[in-house]
């Protein structure tokens, strides 16, 4: 029976074929500890991951200026095998430029940098949650824009203006809750989603109810954004502990486009006093999903999402590794045996108490396709098994 390719993963080609079923392997991890200092700048805040052409990883801090330096990229080094993660080195660090060519301040929020992918051209396009100030002067709308390796402006991109900033009650974006998502489609299509529901599209995620948020593409040759599509967030798994300073969390970090209609997208949850947990799922714009760019409001609206499918729930805990703050996710290099592999990255929000996180996957085929998803786990290995039908 014929279904989906979940993009590439196992293949070297794109659109559809036979049955092809595949299990993930944990190859390990590095940590770098927080305060740890590159060229006199604290190293953290990773929230965006992409491999380039040459092997090397870019990777964006979150640092938003006014906190550890001016806001930066980074170049990186991941050195891994099927036996193990073996390093990760920094090799340089740049400074994004505003348009008029000048540096980011360090001393002021102006961005909150959280994706960073490469383009077809071999530029970077990178996305900003904005600033929310209830003082106007001092609020930054979100953003999608391309800029050289050198952190030099290229160009912005027409982002809907119903992620803005209003007054984070009653309509708009909600602090902090904006473009972290970016990726690119194999035809070249830029696609973004914010993290938690714009104000207007309901409640944010919590324990007893899920939320939803847009995903939107953009037109790289034009600049305009257009379809945009919902995925469906579920409830926060595990609550905080009693007395806890702050209510659990969740959201939408990264997606990593598999075809022009599937990604792999990471929800990332935190509950205070117990940790992380990370699901990966196979996101996908099915023929019936509804296009809601025109909805101004989600709420009481009638729609089709797209279709959600469980691929991985990683617990606090998970095959030996206590997971951080998982927000990023990148295509790995292929290995000896031929698997490709993916990698995952943690934003240590600059805390003691947290690290910078790189996990490194193996992509494997399963000789015997299953009907149903399983995992195991034991002797190091976990393995994940999905058996999709083309609908």
């Amino acid at each position: 029976m014929k279904k989906t390719l979940l993009v590439a993963l196992l293949a070297t080609f794109a659109g559809h074929a036979m049955a092809a079923d595949f299990s993930l392997r944990v190859i390990g991890e590095q940590r770098i500890a927080t305060g740890t200092l590159f060229e006199g700048v604290e190293f953290g805040g990773i929230s965006g991951l992409d491999r380039a052409a040459d092997g090397r990883y870019w990777a964006i801090s979150d640092d938003r200026g006014g906190e550890r330096g001016t806001p930066r990229f980074y170049n990186l080094s991941l050195d891994y095998d099927a036996a193990g993660f073996n390093s990760v080195t920094v090799n340089n660090q740049t400074f994004m430029q505003r348009p008029d060519g000048s540096t980011f301040p360090s001393n002021a929020r102006t961005v909150d940098p959280e994706g960073i992918r490469v383009a077809p051209n071999g530029n970077l396009y990178w996305s900003s949650e904005g600033n929310w100030s209830a003082n106007a002067a001092s609020r930054y709308q979100p953003f999608v824009r391309e800029m050289t390796t050198s952190g030099a402006f290229v160009r912005e991109f027409a982002t809907p203006a119903m992620f803005n900033y209003v007054d984070n009650a009653t309509t708009g974006g909600r602090s902090n809750k904006l473009f972290e998502a970016l990726t690119v489609a194999p035809n070249g299509t830029i696609w973004i989603a914010n993290e938690d529901a714009l104000v207007q599209d309901g409640p944010l995620t919590s324990v007893s109810n899920g939320s939803v948020v847009r995903v939107t593409a953009i037109d790289p040759v034009s600049g305009a954004s257009g379809a945009q599509y919902v995925y469906a967030l579920p409830p926060i798994p595990v609550d905080a502990v009693p007395g806890a300073p702050f209510g659990p969390d969740n959201g939408l970090p990264e997606l990593l486009a598999i075809s022009d209609t599937q990604f792999i997208a990471v929800e990332r949850a935190f509950a205070f006093g117990v940790g992380n947990t990370i699901r990966l799922t196979l996101a996908e714009i099915m023929p019936d999903t509804t296009d809601v760019s025109s909805f101004a409001s989600l709420t009481g609206a009638t729609y089709t999402p797209m279709r959600r499918e469980l691929l991985l729930d990683m617990p606090i805990t998970f095959n030996g590794i206590t997971l951080d703050n998982i927000e990023a996710i990148s295509w790995g290099h292929t290995l000896a045996n031929g698997n490709r592999t993916l990698v995952l990255a943690a934003d240590n929000n600059f805390s003691g108490t947290q690290v910078t996180q790189f996990i490194a996957l193996e992509v494997s085929p399963v000789p015997e396709p299953t009907r149903i998803a399983q995992f195991l786990a034991g002797l190091g290995l976990m393995t994940l098994t999905l058996r999709m039908r083309r609908r």
